[in-house]
Parts: C-alpha cells; sequence; structure tokens
C-alpha cells in the first residue's frame, strides 16, 4: 500500500528493549506512529514514560551491545532500524535534525559557535568555507541571536541557556531537514525565553514545512504549539488524536489525569491534582496487563482488559483498554 503523499515518518510496531542484568526490558512497547509534513506531533507523559527513549531510536543514538530495537522506522521507504553507521549518519542532521533538553550537554565545550554549527554544513554539502561561514551567520540570525558575527566566534559557556538552546536548534535546522525532533526543548528555560523557543520552531516549521516530534511534559505546551498528540505511559502509547480531540475529549484515564493536575485558572482551590503512585520501573512492568491499573486501584480489575489493545473511538482518535469506559476519579461518584 502506498504512503500517503504528505507522510514522512511512519513507524510500525516499534519495541526498544535495554539490558538490565542478563535479560532486556521494553522501555517501548509496540509503538505505532506516524509524522506528516507541515504537523507538529507531541509525545507527552511523565520521566520514565519513554518518550526520550523514543526519539533516540528514530534518531539511532542508542548503544546497540544493551539495546534491542525492533519493527520498523520508515523515513522513504528506508528502514532505519538495523541500518547501519555509515548509512545513519547520512541522514542524520540532513533528513533528520534533533533538538536535545540540554544544549550545554549537546554542545561541545572545546568548539566555538561557528565551528560547531559549520560541522554539520561540512559533513552534508559541497560548500565551501566562505559559503559555510555565510550560511553560519544567516542560520544565527534566523533563530533570533542577536549580533551573530560575535556569537558565531564565542563558546558555549560565553552564553545564556536561551542562547544556547537557539544554537542547537541552529545546528539541527542547518540542512532544513524535513523532520525535527525536539526533546523537552524549554524545559530549562524561563517562560518569556519558553515562549520565544517555541513561536520559533512554530516558524521554522511553516518555512520550511517539516514535520516535528515534540517531546514534553508541558502540556500547557501542547495545546498552544501541537497539531496531534500522542500519551505514553510506561513505554506505551495509551491514547492518541488531535489536539482538539485530546484537550476536549481526553478517555484514558491516564490522559484525564494528566489533564486534571494542570494549575486551572478558574479553580478556586489551591490544591492540584496528584496522580496516585509513579510510573513503574522497567524490571516491574506489568507488559500483560493495563500498566495504569495500579494508579487507579479503585476502578475494579473487570474494567481492564487481558490484553490491552488500542480502539479507534472516532476517526484518528485512539485509546488502550476499555477502562476508558468505566473510569472515574476517587473523589467523583461513578457515572
Amino acid at each position: 500500500m502506498d504512503k500517503p503523499e504528505n507522510q514522512l515518518l511512519d513507524i510500525q510496531h516499534l519495541h526498544t528493549a535495554f539490558r538490565v542484568g542478563d535479560d532486556f526490558y521494553d522501555a517501548v512497547e509496540d509503538v505505532n506512529l506516524t509524522l506528516n509534513r507541515d504537523e507538529i506531533l507531541a509525545i507527552v507523559g511523565e520521566s520514565g514514560s519513554g518518550k526520550s527513549t523514543l526519539a533516540t531510536s528514530v534518531i539511532g543514538l542508542h548503544n546497540l551491545q544493551n539495546t534491542k530495537i525492533t519493527g520498523d522506522i520508515l523515513y522513504n521507504d528506508l528502514n532505519l532500524v538495523g541500518l547501519n553507521e555509515t548509512l545513519y549518519n547520512r541522514i542524520r542532521g540532513n533528513d533528520i535534525g534533533m533538538i536535545f533538553q540540554d544544549p550545554l550537554a549537546a554542545l561541545n565545550p572545546l568548539m566555538r559557535i561557528g565551528e560547531q554549527i559549520g560541522e554539520t554544513l561540512l559533513y552534508h554539502t559541497k560548500l565551501n568555507k566562505e559559503e559555510r561561514d555565510h550560511r553560519v551567520l544567516e542560520l544565527l540570525g534566523q533563530v533570533g541571536i542577536p549580533n551573530p558575527v560575535r556569537v558565531f566566534k564565542q563558546y558555549p559557556h560565553e552564553l545564556s541557556g536561551g542562547m544556547r538552546q537557539r544554537v542547537v536548534i541552529a545546528i539541527a535546522i542547518a540542512c532544513k531537514p524535513p523532520i525535527l525532533i525536539a526533546d523537552e526543548p524549554t524545559t530549562a528555560l524561563d517562560v518569556t525565553i519558553q515562549a520565544q523557543i517555541l513561536d520559533l520552531l512554530e516558524n521554522i516549521q511553516q518555512e520550511t514545512h517539516s514535520g516535528i516530534i515534540l517531546i514534553t511534559h508541558d502540556l500547557g505546551v501542547v495545546a498552544e504549539t501541537a497539531d496531534r498528540v500522542a500519551v505514553m505511559y510506561a513505554g506505551q502509547i495509551v491514547e492518541q488524536g488531535t489536539v482538539q480531540a485530546i484537550f476536549e475529549h481526553p478517555l484514558h484515564p491516564y490522559t484525564r489525569s494528566l489533564l486534571r493536575s494542570m494549575p486551572q485558572a478558574d479553580n478556586d482551590s489551591d490544591d492540584l491534582y496528584v496522580i496516585e503512585g509513579t510510573v513503574p520501573d522497567l524490571k516491574h512492568m506489568q507488559t500483560d496487563d493495563c500498566r495504569f491499573a495500579a494508579r487507579i486501584p479503585w476502578i475494579p480489575a473487570s474494567a481492564h482488559e487481558a490484553h490491552p489493545t488500542m480502539h479507534e473511538v472516532e476517526p484518528g482518535h485512539f485509546v488502550r483498554c476499555t477502562c476508558y469506559k468505566t473510569f472515574h476519579f476517587n473523589d467523583e461518584a461513578e457515572a
């Protein structure tokens, strides 16, 4: 079957397992996702849900001695799973750009900013030194860095957190890749800079018609920027749909719990809703049952599927397990 014209990435039955002792445990299990041109796909969930593991599986940054990746990650009819490092290096930066959540760790402290951005161009293009330098200055201006000529010559430690994040974005977009992965791109930034970075990503997406995978735990960011949302919990996608469907008609107990835990302007109470328990670690995952069941113990076991699957409740809106049909919060009367 031919892929849709605007489809950039097709992830099918992806499993990413890490070695713990002598065994491998899935941190990402049976994930199915597509990314289209001209859209922002947000992947949300608590820390430990598998969001970053999914992102680094797509761009091939796992140590394969301690990691097993199976399934399909299809880009331009090429399966990235099992791709050799030489071919992957041609794709990283040129076809798939990555914006890391910690720019200070992502940047080389011993290289000037201009060199670091230019390195991507040196590897993937045939531009000469003068053309590369011109493109680097152009990129610095594009990502909103004042005085690009000065910053070109500076080192990462001489820049603020927001400026370093802009440099990381400049590196990611240097070759105008059709796919951008932004892993918690605003985590360590103050609110004003967060808004600027998100506006920048939206502008880049509109200018290049790229598809962006936005990894975040900030649902406010998702509501403002995303087109579609995939909610991850304990390595699985538990709900997926348009941003309108997820925010206006959330179904899975985890999605509803995440949304309820957001601060509400119209809530007179100072108390925030807290989701009971924590995300299970890899060794203690309930692999055959509803993985969220332990955190909603007031819901009877009979409400959960034995082997939860994704159900299409309306076109493009999927939810895992049947427990969504009877779920209610512990402080509410059962419907």
